[in-house]
């Protein structure tokens, strides 16, 4: 069995309302739920929220709620591996049993289904714990540099300071988009990112919405998409 999970707790602090905002013509949770259903991968396709508006918006979109996410999974403070593993327990003591499941995270308007199924085509051949969208870093980190007290930069990784950036290892960021995992991967508390499978996405299509600039940014990129 495969299940899509969509963590979207009702307290973002940053941009308020952020999971259930407004973007394009349409809550913004409704873009990661139209992408799974698009997919045609997935027996269920389920919000996990504390919020009864997310709720009731998400049930709205064609998402199931057949639990709620208990308070302590739903502060600043919880990450994502514990919030899929309480879904995955949640199923089975339903007495089902899912063996994948996808966390896709609310706010990603420009997440197609095509990437849903590409990246499940990666998972099941490379037998991975995880796989998920990375990116690569569009200025080499490994020239990156830090500003002293001063105002002075200074190189973090010196030995590169003459290095020409095409002669550098390349480097990915996580897209933040969505994550295929196992079950007893999730339940188990293994971590995704050292364990997981990178599946490249297309850059363009990845901004990370964490503030008032980055919705900006995101409603301009959606004029063009």
């Amino acid at each position: 069995m495969k299940i899509a999970v969509i963590p979207a707790r009702g307290g973002s602090k940053r941009i308020p309302r952020k999971n259930i905002k407004p973007f394009a013509g349409k809550p913004m949770i409704a873009y990661a739920i139209d992408a799974a259903r698009r997919s045609e991968l997935f027996d269920h396709i389920v919000v996990s929220t504390d919020d009864d508006e997310i709720a009731e918006v998400a049930v709205a979109h064609g998402a199931t709620i057949p639990f709620r996410r208990p308070k302590e999974l739903a502060d600043d403070q919880t990450v994502t591996v514990p919030v899929i593993g309480h879904a995955v327990e949640a199923f089975r003591q339903r007495g089902e049993a899912p063996d994948q499941v996808c966390c896709i995270y609310p706010c990603v308007p420009f997440l197609r289904g095509s990437d849903l199924r590409a990246a499940h085509e990666l998972f099941e051949r490379s037998g991975a714990p995880y796989v998920y969208p990375v990116v690569p870093f569009h200025s080499s980190p490994w020239r990156g540099m830090r500003r002293l007290p001063s105002g002075q930069m200074q190189f973090v990784h010196p030995e590169y300071e003459l290095s020409r950036t095409q002669d550098l290892e390349k480097c990915y960021f996580d897209a933040g988009q969505f994550y295929w995992g196992r079950a007893d991967a999730w339940t188990g508390g293994l971590r995704m990112h050292s364990n997981g499978t990178g599946w490249e996405i297309e850059p363009h299509r990845v901004v990370d919405i964490d503030n008032g600039d980055d919705w900006l940014r995101a409603e301009l990129l959606a004029k063009v998409l």
